[in-house]
């Protein structure tokens, strides 16, 4: 079986599919939505989900969040004293939804489709894919997210073409791609985005109000104080949606500060996050060659937005009311199974073919010649543009500029910018030229992209027929074979908690959490009862454990704020 997962920001999901269609597999909470929160304690110990996320309140400096932002970069991570880069992490949390899935499913699963946002580059699609090789997964294919919302959807079952916005706003990254319908084939037109906009950015602004009312210094804070801060934020920001006002309120030092926003404060103090999703919406629709009134429908996902500030900014942008029939969260992962269905040739899915585009251009640098006799280097000639359907081939011809020139380099780059020097870098060959007269040698450069996100360059001499070929990976972008098998290798060491043992972890730590924030009797009555619920947990009685944390988790819920 393939199943689907949704590899999020905030949250991760997977998913399968049945004879009733794609279902989401439960976690050891029973819960649908895992958070891409890991957390490592000295000893090894690896806690992934929601009890990962409650130890940041306490141990903030063992646990990594948000790393999905940073996939395909050098960046590193230290947990208690090791380092991590971010596919590792998300490796943790993919091998957490593994083995819930073969726990529910009662069977091996070491195949999967793994969703991606249609504006990750290549080293952030070769990173995703990395992750999952980690976590004992055979990648059987990277999916758009917006494509995968879009089958998800039931697109692939109307009977009339359509075209469609699909607007995707996650917790750290943002997508906007037009999709078309005709016939059995789902194209995507065009997309933009920006990788580093999402839900986690309007919790910020949140915060900056508190702090800006409170007359406080986020740099003076602590780190523990920070992090209480960012969940009330949150809480803020999702109840701000059914209030005029909200009151976020959190323990700074040894005193509770307080501090009312009203909603069109916070909407006015989000205005140029706003504002970044104009520009997105206009690219993609100008990449399609489409006018807005020319989209049939508008299909959300991504738990950003369900806030009602974006919401309402969509229905004056749009002009019309999205389709939000289906859970943003959700539509993604489904959406995966039924492409993992459809690589099973399950009879059950209509067959449909899913066409992707490039989502950046692909090109190489070049020499031009500005006024006659005078040139300069390090400019950009593209070669695929971005949003070229795929898989796609191009060829640019290329002349010498030089007198007996004997060699030439094709430097292959990834991005938008006139000059080389902007745009990513992903290698490079050489290959040797006749010498002769400038302007009279010429080379064939031929790139051929695929599905799959490889990209082959091929550079041919026009005037002897000679060529040479190479497979751009990206650099530092691969892993071989055995590199996978040695850092799964060296990641060993880590201890993967007990399921069994997941729920009464994950009450503890919220306990012990709302007990650092709390003051006075509220304290002290938490005290009595975590003491209650820790002395069942030490003599093991199943039946005491069990009446102590539901007594507990009563008094929790009363608590929280």
């Amino acid at each position: 079986m393939i199943v689907g997962i949704d590899l999020g920001t905030t949250n991760s999901l997977i998913a399968y599919f049945t004879e009733e269609g794609p279902r989401i597999i439960p976690n050891r909470l029973g819960k649908n939505l895992t958070p891409s929160v890991v957390s490592v304690d000295e000893e090894g110990n690896v806690y992934v989900g929601e009890t990962a996320r409650e130890r940041m309140s306490l141990y903030p400096e063992t646990v990594a969040q948000t790393f999905k932002r940073s996939m395909g970069t050098d960046r590193e991570y230290v947990l208690s004293g090791r380092k991590y880069r971010p596919e590792e992490l998300s490796s943790l949390v993919l091998r957490s939804l593994k083995e819930d899935a073969e726990t529910y499913l009662g069977e091996p699963v070491t195949e999967a489709v793994i969703s991606v946002p249609a504006y990750f580059d290549d080293k952030r699609r070769k990173a995703t894919k990395r992750a999952g090789e980690l976590a004992g997964l055979k990648v059987e294919r990277m999916i758009s997210e917006p494509t995968a919302a879009a089958v998800a959807y039931g697109l692939y079952d109307k009977t009339r073409d359509t075209r469609f916005l699909v607007f995707d706003l996650g917790g750290g990254t943002f997508d906007v791609s037009i999709l078309e319908l005709y016939h059995n084939i789902l194209e995507v037109r065009a997309v933009a985005g920006d990788n580093y906009l999402g839900g986690e950015d309007f919790t910020a602004v949140m915060a900056k109000l508190f702090l800006q009312k409170c007359d406080l210094s986020l740099g003076l804070l602590t780190e523990k104080e920070q992090v209480r801060l960012y969940k009330q934020a949150e809480k803020a920001k999702l109840s701000i949606s059914d209030a005029e006002k909200v009151t976020v309120t959190c323990l700074i030092g040894e005193e509770e500060k307080e501090a009312v926003i009203g909603y069109r404060e916070y909407e006015t103090a989000c205005g140029e996050l706003l504002s970044k999703i104009r520009e997105p919406v206009k690219k993609s629709l100008s990449d399609a060659g489409l006018k807005l009134a020319q989209i049939d429908e508008i299909l959300l996902i991504g738990g950003a937005t369900r806030l009602s500030i974006v919401r309402d900014f969509l229905i004056r942008l749009f002009r019309k009311f999205p389709d939000t029939k289906m859970n943003p969260d959700e539509a993604v992962a489904l959406g995966a199974a039924i492409q993992g269905a459809m690589k099973e040739r399950n009879e059950m899915v209509k067959e449909v073919i899913l066409t992707d585009v490039c989502s950046f251009t692909l090109g190489t640098e070049v020499v031009v010649e500005y006024d006659e006799g005078k040139y300069e280097d390090g400019r950009f000639c593209p070669i695929i543009e971005r949003n070229t359907v795929i898989p796609a081939s191009h060829t640019e011809r290329l002349y010498t500029i030089r007198d007996n020139q004997s060699r030439v380099r094709v430097r292959v780059l990834q991005g938008e910018s006139r000059f080389a020097r902007n745009n990513l870098f992903l290698g490079e060959l050489d290959i040797d030229i006749p010498p002769a007269p400038k302007g009279e040698e010429a080379v064939d450069v031929t790139y051929t992209y695929d599905i799959n996100s490889l990209l082959e360059v091929e550079v041919k001499v026009v005037s002897t027929g000679k060529s040479q070929k190479m497979i751009i990976k990206g650099q530092d972008n691969t892993m071989t074979d055995e590199e996978i098998a040695q850092r799964m290798e060296e990641l060993a060491y880590l201890k993967v908690q007990p399921r069994d043992q997941e729920e009464n972890r994950l009450v503890l730590l919220r306990a012990e959490r709302m007990y650092e924030e709390s003051l006075g009797d509220r304290r002290r009555k938490l005290d009595h009862f975590l003491n209650a619920f820790e002395g069942a947990l030490r003599d093991g009685d199943d039946k005491r454990i069990r009446e102590t944390r539901e007594e507990l988790l009563e008094i929790l819920e009363e608590e929280e704020w």
